[in-house]
């Protein structure tokens, strides 16, 4: 049986990974915040070497956007988290000839092509979180010499079931159906043009990945199709088929700390095109 380490297990994209890795016969050791620190260089070290998972999948990361980038010691923890601790990962998986898995972010990009991004572009952030997630990006990078095996999947938006871990944050779409619960209006930014990601549906293009032996690099994953939040929130209360009345409003009627990029679709040019995200969030729906 394969062994795999799932970092992050209790999040919202961890959860889904441990139950689709578990479902296709791999032996799955999950761990979160209870389990292991991985800012903790000798502690990781030491655990991973004690176990020698065959596949080291890193879904722990910090996402506290605005609060990293108006806090210092937020940032200097979201820099320990997505940057610094991804280095001491790849020295972990490079012991136990492990393959490496890292998620990154739509954010490491500018924003300033409406086309969107290949996995070729050079990224160039904005704001401090993006900053903090192209760090972790240059540690897997930086080592493809020495014999590193890894997968560099950004993605953008994501959504599905909820993560067990107390720290997971409810989606976008969940968060706009709390909200509905008590108004009939609601004020949507219409702006940031990105494509929404179901973790379910990143959870099998990341099996697929991996049990097709597709080459090694970075890979964009999303769901096909790319709309601003105010569109998402209408084809949302639509498929509902709520009578919610959503006003678009540009970004500066919610000023947040941190810049986002305007436009920052990932395109897909190396693997397979997942389903495009309305079909995903039908799906959802149905079993939320």
């Amino acid at each position: 049986m394969k062994t795999i380490l799932i970092l992050g297990a209790r999040g919202n994209l961890g959860v889904q990974l441990v139950k689709i890795f578990k479902n296709n016969n791999y032996e799955v050791i999950a761990w979160d915040r209870k389990e292991i620190d991985i800012t903790d260089k000798e502690l990781i070290t030491k655990k991973i070497n004690d176990i020698k998972p065959g596949i080291i999948i890193n879904a722990a990361a910090y996402n506290a956007v605005d609060k990293c980038e108006e806090d210092e010691k937020e940032f200097e923890l979201a820099y320990k988290i997505n940057g610094e601790a991804v280095g001491f990962l790849v020295e972990a998986a490079l012991k136990v000839n492990a393959i490496l898995v890292h998620y990154s972010t739509d954010y490491v990009f500018a924003g300033d092509k409406q086309e969107g991004y290949s996995e070729d572009d050079k990224p160039s952030p904005i704001n401090k979180y993006g900053e903090t997630k192209l760090a972790g990006e240059k540690e897997i990078i930086s080592s493809s010499g020495k014999g590193l095996k890894w997968y560099l999947i950004r993605t953008s938006k994501l959504f599905g079931p909820p993560g067990k871990s107390p720290a997971a944050k409810p989606s976008f779409f969940d968060l706009m159906v709390n909200l509905a619960v008590n108004r009939r209006e609601l004020e949507v930014v219409d702006a940031e043009i990105s494509s929404f990601t179901y973790t379910s549906d990143l959870a099998h293009a990341t099996l697929e990945l991996i049990e097709e032996r597709y080459g090694y690099g970075i890979y964009h994953l999303i769901n096909e199709g790319a709309c601003t939040w105010y569109e998402a929130a209408c084809e949302l209360f639509k498929m509902l088929e709520k009578d919610i009345k959503i006003k678009p409003v540009s970004p500066e009627h919610f000023p947040r700390p941190a810049k986002r990029p305007l436009y920052s679709i990932l395109l897909n040019t190396k693997f397979k095109k997942l389903r495009n995200w309305r079909e995903a969030l039908k799906e959802y729906l149905n079993i939320r």
